[in-house]
């Protein structure tokens, strides 16, 4: 279970998973309904089996290329730890147990099912053919808030929608500073990267131009947040503060000639601000 567990990077479910649980959370509040303990853990059920389905299948895909490079030659498959076909097979439980527990939660998430995993399972692909497979991660990812208000209003709304733009940009900014680490052996392997195609230096300002779109959705999303709902203190203008502070933090951390600190920017300091964002706006909203 542990290899399977770390197959997957179980540990960077952080990064969404507080996410959908404040699109949860502010979907309940919307609408005035109980909370639903049902639904709340079908929605967490979906984002577990969803990311190990994504996550997964990029180790599976990549298996070759994870072979060649000395920074992932340790990776579960190509260590031999888990075989390709045992690797399959978990891909495709995950698969299957995802659009089931849609089917439990309400019938726009089950139609809507499919097309989230093609997006999610899709990213694996696209470092083949394009420089914007950062973004396509992010999509994959954004879909967390919009999906958990989703699967308690049955529709969209405006503020999930700020939010999941946020993760967008805020991810895609993030995965750029991750991928400065493999920029000589993916151009070498002819694979798209914003590190490949811009350079170090040119790829951390599209970076920090992008966690300043994520910034801007980030506060809007808190301004509408004040406008729906007048009661809520100001805990969610906090959780805006330290979030964007450190967004911009991270970029302090890695410069293009001294990448020694991309796992404290990318793991560390985002886990920390997308617990902290999402358990402060929680908060804010239930009390």
């Amino acid at each position: 279970m542990n290899n399977y567990l770390s197959l997957v990077k179980f540990s960077h479910t952080i990064f969404a998973l507080p996410f959908a649980m404040l699109g949860f959370f502010l979907a309940t509040t919307a609408t005035g309904q109980t909370i639903s303990w049902k639904i709340f853990g079908l929605v967490i059920l979906c984002m577990v089996f969803a990311r190990s389905a994504a996550m997964a299948f990029n180790r599976y895909l990549d298996r070759d290329i994870d072979g060649k490079n000395p920074r992932t030659q340790t990776r579960e498959i190509p260590a031999g730890v888990i075989s390709p076909n045992a690797a399959l097979a978990f891909i495709i439980f995950n698969c299957v147990a995802f659009i089931a527990t849609t089917y439990f939660i309400n019938s726009l998430c089950f139609y809507l099912s499919p097309v989230a995993l093609l997006v999610i399972l899709g990213y694996s692909a696209t470092k083949r053919f394009t420089y914007l497979c950062h973004f396509v991660l992010g999509i994959g990812l954004a879909l967390a808030p919009i999906g958990a208000y989703i699967a308690v209003t049955g529709k969209f709304d405006i503020i999930p929608i700020l939010y999941s733009f946020a993760v967008l940009f805020w991810v895609a900014g993030f995965d750029i500073i991750y991928a400065l680490q493999d920029e000589e052996f993916d151009s070498n392997l002819d694979l798209k990267s914003i590190p490949v195609k811009l350079g170090k230096k040119n790829a951390l300002k599209l970076s920090s131009f992008l966690h300043v779109l994520s910034a801007m959705f980030i506060i809007g999303g808190s301004y509408m947040l004040s406008q729906h709902f007048p009661s809520v203190e100001n805990l969610h203008w906090l959780a805006a503060l330290i979030f964007v502070g450190l967004l911009f933090y991270q970029h302090r951390l890695v410069k293009p000639h001294d990448l020694s600190r991309v796992n404290l920017a990318f793991f560390t300091t985002n886990g920390i601000a997308s617990v902290i964002f999402g358990t402060l706006v929680i908060i804010d909203l239930l009390f």
